[in-house]
């Protein structure tokens, strides 16, 4: 039976599974492969890599360094997460895992614009399309921005680009726009251009991300989806731990979900995109869980 299970190897599945290896306890990291932070073509926000780093070299170091304390890794996706007296069953399509604790670190899945996976990957990694402003809006300074999106969400991150650059256009994926009048005023004040969709016909041009609106064709130095996301909280929510309406798992100060044994960290339980955000929780997590085994049956070497 492994210590713990963690069900995501992205950067907070993986932080824990360094953690809790060096605790000396026995870790499986269930790895599914698609992990969003393996998506980044070079980050220039994580601390300590002043030259930038890709997602995925980030993601093979940290596993490295999880392989290096005893960690193991299976490429498996789970299938659902079961109580067996205090302990846990976790289902893949061909097994059945014991375990003390569970971690989930799943995080979430962006909206994508409805455009070929192959054209899309190509735009991510020329830093033609990008999916965190907060990451990487120092890298759009003073260049043409387009922001695919529409109601409040859209509008909160136009604006927040706006501190980026003058240029910033904000065109509604699937039509009209949703704004009331709080966002219009908002978005007119801060001089954002407003323009209907339609989003189609998306093509890379010269060095632009170009695509059809209602007002014709437009090219941007670089394009935003803020379509939001979808929360990968299923398997937590399946076994009956409590959730927010969108999704989010509840969790306490120590990522504690509502089921005991079972923990969270990561934007599986608050989607702020960010990695240090994640690892922070993830260690909260991973110190949590050492303490409880614990508290069950004493650590001695």
């Amino acid at each position: 039976m492994d210590d713990c299970i963690i069900i995501g190897a992205g950067p907070a599945g993986l932080t824990a599974a360094i953690y809790l290896a060096r605790f000396h306890l026995k870790i499986r990291l269930l790895d599914a492969g698609d992990s969003r932070a393996g998506l980044i073509p070079l980050t220039h926000n994580h601390a300590g890599y002043p030259e930038g780093i890709s997602g995925r070299d980030l993601l093979q170091r940290m596993l490295a360094q999880a392989e290096r304390y005893g960690a193991v890794r299976e490429a498996a996706r789970a299938t659902a997460i079961e109580r067996n007296g205090d302990d846990f069953v976790v289902r893949t399509p061909d097994r059945a895992l014991p375990a003390r604790t569970v971690l989930l670190a799943t995080g979430v899945r962006n909206h994508r614009p409805d455009m070929p996976d192959a054209l899309h990957d190509e735009a991510l990694e020329r830093g033609l399309l990008r999916y965190c402003p907060i990451c990487d809006g120092y890298e759009v300074t003073d260049t043409k921005v387009g922001v695919i999106g529409t109601d409040t969400h859209g509008m909160k991150e136009a604006l927040f680009l706006r501190g980026y650059t003058k240029d910033v256009t904000l065109i509604s994926p699937d039509g009209g726009h949703r704004l009331d009048t709080a966002c219009q005023r908002a978005l007119d004040d801060a001089g954002v251009r407003r323009v209907d969709g339609p989003c189609g016909g998306w093509a890379i041009e010269g060095d632009q991300l170009a695509f059809d609106t209602a007002e014709g064709r437009l090219a941007f130095d670089s394009a935003y989806p803020a379509m939001g996301s979808h929360i990968r909280s299923e398997l937590a929510v399946a076994a009956r731990a409590r959730a927010t309406a969108d999704g989010c798992l509840e969790v306490d100060d120590h990522q504690r979900t509502s089921i005991p044994g079972l923990f969270a960290a990561g934007d599986v339980v608050k989607g702020l995109d960010q990695i240090s955000h994640a690892m922070g929780e993830a260690g909260v997590a991973a110190t949590t869980i050492r303490n409880l085994l614990d508290e069950r049956a004493p650590m001695r070497r």
